[in-house]
């Protein structure tokens, strides 16, 4: 998709989201998009595609619920110095795309996957034969795209070939019901995976999350 623009991406990233989540619709704004996600420390998320300071400094104005989310599609350089007090940086995050192909990837000896498909969202656990967990990760499929999400493996199971079966058994799937584009925010942890599966770097993201301090939530 070397032509898409970035806002495109990210509206299409939402879109999957949102069902990966169970989160509200995404409600348009004139910077973005406005999420409910309904969690104690994640109660909504403001989308901000091509941030500009004239909108963050507004938002970060306007907000006075703790457990309220930026994702801000820029370098943290680019938008740190327009974030007021009681905001906390979350790591980096990478929005990445993949064209789609169908694979078969083998299980490694010592582990079992399960796959499933529920409410539009399929999941793939990765566990030893004695049950423990070792990988899981879930994909939303949206028209002919895909959304991957909640990738992780376990500590003492890490480099062992477990989160690229997890990522090419979600392309796989998302490939057989007819998807044929990938995107992910992915961490820098994620990055050099995806990168080595044929995933691309279309934008930097900067998330942050409102959480002030007792004195200063007393005082609102």
């Amino acid at each position: 998709m070397p032509d898409t623009r970035v806002s495109e991406l990210v509206r299409m990233w939402i879109d999957g989201w949102v069902v990966s989540r169970g989160s509200s619709d995404p409600v348009d704004e004139p910077w973005g998009w406005t999420i409910d996600v309904g969690q104690p420390k994640h109660v909504a998320r403001h989308v901000l595609p091509e941030p500009g300071e004239g909108d963050v400094r507004k938002i970060v104005a306007a907000t006075s619920a703790p457990g309220t989310w930026l994702k801000l599609f820029a370098e943290e350089e680019l938008v740190l110095p327009w974030i007021g007090p009681g905001w906390r940086l979350d790591i980096p995050g990478f929005l990445m795309t993949c064209r789609l192909v169908p694979d078969r990837p083998e299980v490694p000896a010592g582990y079992t996957l399960t796959s499933w498909t529920r409410g539009g969202v399929s999941q793939v656990l990765v566990r030893t034969p004695a049950g423990h967990f070792a990988a899981r990760g879930q994909i939303a499929q949206v028209d002919a795209h895909v959304v991957v999400d909640q990738v992780e493996t376990a500590a003492e199971h890490q480099r062992k070939g477990l989160g690229r079966l997890v990522m090419r058994t979600l392309q796989s799937t998302a490939y057989e019901a007819g998807a044929r584009t990938g995107l992910l925010v992915g961490t820098p942890e994620g990055r050099a995976l995806y990168s080595s599966l044929g995933w691309t770097l279309r934008s930097p993201m900067t998330s942050l999350w409102y959480e002030p301090s007792a004195a200063a939530q007393s005082a609102a």
